[in-house]
C-alpha cells in the first residue's frame, strides 16, 4: 500500500526525439516526410492494382494487398508524430494517445510477421506442390489465413500494451525516443516489470522464431525444388516468383533481430552514439522496410507492372473519352470550344 501511496500516475510523456542532436532534426525532417510520401504513393497504387485488376485476384496478390495497407497503418500510426516532433523539441503526448501508438505499432509489427510467414506458406505450395495449389490455397483458405494474421498480431498487442499502461509512473515522463516505443515506456516504470520482459520474450520466441523458422523450412524446401528443375529458364521462372518475398522477409527480419537482439551497453562509454543508433534503427525498420516493399515486389514482378501500366492506360484512355464526349457536345451546340478540341 505504501509502495501505491508513493506513485502516481502520468498524465502525458514528453518525447525528446533527436532534440539533443538538432542538426540532424532538419535533415531527418525532409527524408523522413520523402519517404513517407513515396510509402503512401508506392503502397497505395499496389492497393489499387491488386483491387482492380481481375488477374491479380490471387492469394498471393491477395496477402500483398494486406503487407501494403498494413504498411501504410503502421507507419502513419507514428510517422506523423515523429515529424512533428522534430519541429518541436520538446513533444508532448498525452497518456492515452501514447497507449494507442502502442498499441497500433506494436500489432502491425506482430501481424507483419505472421503475414510474412503465410506469405511463404503460400510461395511453398505453389512451388512444391502446384497442382494442389488451386486447392489448398483457395479463397477458402487464404482468407481466413490473412485475417488470421491480423487477429493474432492485434490480440497480443492487447496484452503488452495493457500490461505497460497498469504500471506504475513516478513522475517520470520523458521518454528518450522518437515515438511511443513499449519498450522505451517501459523504462519509465517505477515498479518490477519482469512480467512485461517475460511476456516480451515469450511474444519474440511466437513472432520471431516461430515465423522466421517456419519460412526458413519452406524455403528450403523451395531451393530443393527448384534445383530439381531440369531446365535454367524453369529454374529461373521458378525463383522469380518468390524472390521478392524473400527479399522483404530479410530485410524485414534482419532489422527486428538487430533492433532486439543486439546487445545492450552498460557503460557510458559512447552512450550518446549508442542513445542515437537505438533511436534510429527502430526508424529504419518502421519507415525503409514499408518504403522498400512496393518497390521490391513491382520491380520484380511482371503481373503488377503490368497491372500499372494497364491502370495508367486506362485512366488515360477515360480522360480523352470524357474530352471527346465533351467536344462533341460543344460542337452539336455549336460552341467556339468546339475548334479548340478539334
Amino acid at each position: 500500500m505504501e509502495k501505491s501511496n508513493q506513485t502516481s500516475s502520468v498524465a502525458g510523456f514528453i518525447l525528446l526525439g533527436l532534440s539533443a542532436h538538432p542538426k540532424l532534426e532538419k535533415t531527418f525532417f525532409v527524408l523522413l516526410l520523402l519517404m513517407y510520401l513515396v510509402i503512401l504513393l508506392g503502397n497505395g497504387v499496389l492497393i489499387l492494382v491488386t483491387v482492380l485488376d481481375a488477374r491479380l485476384h490471387t492469394p498471393m496478390y491477395f496477402f500483398l494487398g494486406n503487407l501494403s495497407f498494413l504498411d501504410i497503418c503502421y507507419t502513419t500510426s507514428s510517422i506523423p508524430l515523429v515529424l512533428d516532433g522534430f519541429l518541436t523539441p520538446r513533444k508532448t503526448i498525452s497518456f492515452s494517445a501514447c497507449a494507442v501508438q502502442m498499441f497500433l505499432s506494436f500489432a502491425m509489427g506482430a501481424t507483419e510477421c505472421v503475414l510474412l510467414g503465410m506469405m511463404a506458406f503460400d510461395r511453398y505450395v505453389a512451388i512444391c506442390e502446384p497442382l494442389r495449389y488451386p486447392v489448398v490455397m483457395s479463397k477458402a483458405a487464404y482468407v481466413p489465413m490473412a485475417a488470421g494474421s491480423w487477429a493474432v498480431g492485434g490480440a497480443a498487442s492487447v496484452v503488452h500494451t495493457s500490461l505497460t499502461i497498469q504500471l506504475p509512473f513516478c513522475g517520470e515522463n520523458i521518454i528518450n525516443h522518437l515515438a511511443c516505443e513499449i519498450l522505451a515506456v517501459l523504462k519509465l516504470a517505477c515498479a518490477d516489470i519482469s512480467i512485461n520482459v517475460i511476456s516480451m520474450g515469450v511474444t519474440n520466441v511466437i513472432f520471431l522464431g516461430v515465423p522466421v523458422s517456419f519460412i526458413f523450412f519452406s524455403y528450403v524446401l523451395i531451393i530443393t525444388t527448384i534445383l530439381r528443375i531440369p531446365s535454367a529458364e524453369g529454374r529461373k521462372k521458378a525463383f522469380s516468383t518468390c524472390s521478392a518475398h524473400l527479399t522483404v522477409v530479410v530485410i524485414f527480419y534482419g532489422t527486428l533481430f538487430f533492433m532486439y537482439g543486439k546487445p545492450k551497453s552498460r557503460d557510458d562509454l559512447g552512450a550518446d552514439e549508442q542513445d542515437l543508433s537505438d533511436k534510429l534503427i527502430p526508424l529504419f525498420y518502421g519507415v525503409v522496410t514499408p518504403m522498400l516493399n512496393p518497390i521490391i515486389y513491382s520491380l520484380r514482378n511482371k503481373d503488377v507492372k503490368a497491372a500499372v501500366r494497364n491502370l495508367v492506360a486506362q485512366k488515360d484512355v477515360s480522360q480523352r473519352c470524357r474530352r471527346a464526349l465533351c467536344c462533341s457536345h460543344a460542337c452539336e451546340s455549336k460552341d467556339s470550344n468546339c475548334y479548340s478540341c478539334q
